[in-house]
């Protein structure tokens, strides 16, 4: 249940999708050959109803609204960005990431900047990074072509970025 909640942003859906998943493997039992774990087998089939789940809801077209008032992506890269190229706002240090990972208040809010990924953006970064999918098999599935896919993962990473600086990070500018 826990890989499915990191995965999906509503519980209800994630123990839907276990659901789903439990009853498929029942179907298949007779196909498991014993050759790896049965979790690993499990998860193998709820990482499927994932990707199934991906698919529909890319089938689905709704309007992104920015959860801090954004009007779009490019007054994102206008906020973030100067003319020249370089940072508006120097990003703050993150002093030791190993430790910040370790902390659970630090994956409380990076699993809540995960679930505020909005729309497609959400959806290919949790494909990519999550599910572990090849960006190939991605913009297979959702039909989305290899530049359309880099600039959406490249969205992802900023909103997320901006997310964690936000919600968990001080506000000590990066030494260039």
């Amino acid at each position: 249940m826990r890989y499915a909640r990191l995965q999906i942003r509503e519980p209800a859906l994630a123990e839907d999708l276990v659901q789903n998943t439990l009853i498929a493997a029942l179907q298949s039992i007779a196909n498991f050959r014993g050759e790896s774990a049965p979790v690993t087998w499990l998860i193998g089939i709820l990482k499927r109803q994932i990707i199934d789940h991906y698919r529909r809801a890319a089938r689905e077209v709704s309007l992104p609204v920015a959860s801090d008032g954004e009007d779009s992506n490019t007054d994102l890269l206008e906020r973030l960005f100067a003319q020249n190229g370089h940072w508006v706002t120097k990003p703050a240090v993150w002093e030791d990431p190993e430790e910040s990972l370790q902390q659970e208040a630090f994956l409380s809010v990076l699993e809540q900047c995960l679930n505020g990924l909005a729309g497609q953006s959400g959806r290919v970064f949790a494909m990519r990074e999550i599910l572990e999918l090849e960006p190939t098999e991605i913009c297979k599935d959702l039909g989305l072509t290899q530049s359309n896919y880099w600039v959406l993962m490249h969205r992802a990473r900023l909103r997320l970025r901006q997310c964690v600086e936000r919600g968990w990070l001080t506000a000590n500018p990066a030494d260039d």
